[in-house]
């Protein structure tokens, strides 16, 4: 009796003695980087299973033993939780800090920039030059874009907030422009409701008319609440707005890079020179500053300004100092050309 309890204990500490080496080696192969020198990308499909994985990644000689990582993935009861994404495995990485990345789907995310001042077929052109997105609407119109976002009738311009979005491969184009739309909304309405005062909007969108000629005047943010000074007089005057962005809208692609004084004297709703307060939609997409600038304007006197050459504007109070600065700033550039407001 004794020998057999002597031997039963034997038994038990070889099997404790072999047990506690395996579980020691399993976490020595756990907490041991992987033999790679560069990043790695791994697809994790949806209904991927980790198995899946780990056999995927030794098959391109990323991950040794898979078995040893499948069994701690059981272990872990972890199966359920792999989430599907691209992942980049980069060196020094673990097979267990590995399992946490895919726990936690820390996956591979892109960005993708709306470009202040720029417009929604621009827009649509980006898009479709993104290899990581899913193409979803190349070839429907605009109206059947706006339709599938649940703004079926509206005019696309201007209606998604010059912004840069992060997205992971797979994203579709309609989920970006969504999340785009969305963003738009909330900022115009959040600032629409701390407006200044005696503004000549009768409601947001005309802000938001409002903010895109900003955004297409100039491109220094110190200026955008000037040059929306300038406009909110003007309107508040009854005098026309007079802006060369809305005429190079109107004119479409007859557009060729510059305006002549006939295309000044074209009537299209988009002319400000032919027609009285705003255009009927935005002329491209806007960022925050912009519409800020729309809803606070600066006062002041000036009505009119010119573009330096610089990137700068110079601003007048009265028709006869802004001749002067067009004399000095723009026809010693090319004559008859207006890149600003004029009487």
């Amino acid at each position: 009796m004794r020998k057999v309890l002597v031997s039963f204990v034997i038994t038990l500490v070889v099997v404790i003695a072999v047990a506690y080496g395996g579980w020691r080696s399993l976490q020595s192969y756990l907490d041991a980087p992987l033999n790679i020198e560069q990043s790695h990308i791994v697809m994790v499909e949806p209904g991927s299973s980790f198995g899946r994985v780990a056999s995927q990644l030794a098959a391109e000689g990323v991950l040794e033993k898979p078995d040893w990582f499948a069994f701690f993935i059981r272990l872990q009861k972890a199966g359920p939780l792999l989430k599907a994404g691209e992942y980049e495995v980069v060196e020094g990485v673990t097979p267990r800090s590995l399992v946490t990345q895919l726990i936690e789907g820390r996956s591979l995310s892109y960005k993708f920039t709306i470009i202040e001042g720029s417009t929604f077929k621009e827009l649509r052109e980006s898009l479709q030059e993104n290899s990581q997105l899913n193409q979803t609407f190349k070839d429907k119109t605009d109206a059947q874009v706006m339709a599938s976002l649940g703004l079926d009738g509206q005019h696309p311009e201007g209606m998604f907030l010059a912004d840069t979005y992060q997205f992971q491969r797979g994203g579709t184009d309609l989920d970006l422009l969504r999340r785009a739309h969305s963003l738009l909304k909330s900022e115009l309405d959040a600032a629409w409701k701390d407006k200044a005062e005696k503004l000549p909007y009768k409601d947001s969108y005309e802000a938001l008319i409002m903010a895109s000629i900003v955004e297409k005047e100039t491109g220094l943010s110190t200026e955008r609440p000037t040059i929306a000074g300038v406009f909110v007089r003007r309107m508040n005057k009854g005098m026309r707005l007079q802006t060369d962005p809305t005429v190079i809208y109107g004119m479409g692609d007859r557009y060729k890079g510059n305006i002549r004084r006939a295309d000044l004297r074209r009537p299209t709703p988009y002319n400000t020179y032919t027609i009285s307060g705003l255009p009927p939609t935005p002329i491209a997409l806007v960022g925050r500053e912009a519409i800020k600038a729309a809803l606070h304007p600066v006062e002041g006197k000036w009505l009119y300004f010119v573009a330096k050459g610089d990137g700068s504007h110079q601003f007048s109070a009265t028709l006869k100092q802004h001749n002067r600065a067009v004399k000095e700033y723009q026809l010693r550039r090319r004559n008859g050309y207006r890149s600003s407001p004029d009487q």
